[in-house]
């Protein structure tokens, strides 16, 4: 019993090593870390194998399509409507208004807790609402 116990410790042990060593060697060569220049800013998928991308690359913005296939330039747009548009996104996001057409709103607003206490964590039942709903939409057959 006892040289079981010593054997589990010894191989917990040797796998950490591996596993710490792992990683150890994976940031010394870059693996896994992004150095900020070319960032995912937004996606959609257009169909089961497709999807249009806005990247950032830095200064420039490009909407791509990719497929399986091949990845296509769509268009250039420029960096301060992303900007302007994202925080649109995130202000409506907060107060769940619709954005309006051209308005400016500030980057950070004030949080209000609509939900309750439980609002956006695991137990909100808004959340795992839509989220079924999402999945009931995905299986049925048409």
């Amino acid at each position: 019993m006892t040289w079981m116990l010593i054997r589990l410790v010894l191989s917990l042990a040797f796998v950490g090593g591996v596993l710490w060593f792992a990683a150890r060697l994976a940031r010394k060569r870059g693996l896994g870390a992004s150095n900020g220049l070319v960032e995912v800013v937004a996606q959609q998928r257009v169909g089961r194998a497709s999807t249009v991308n806005v990247i950032r690359i830095a200064d420039r913005v490009l909407v791509v399509g990719a497929t399986e296939q091949s990845v296509t330039l769509l268009a250039e747009v420029d960096n301060e409507m992303v900007e302007a548009t994202l925080a649109d996104r995130e202000f409506a996001a907060l107060t769940g208004e619709e954005p309006g057409e051209g308005v400016r709103r500030p980057l950070v607003a004030a949080r209000s807790n609509p939900g309750g206490v439980l609002a956006g964590s695991v137990f909100d039942r808004s959340g795992w609402g839509g989220f079924v709903q999402q999945m009931r939409e995905r299986t049925v057959r048409r």
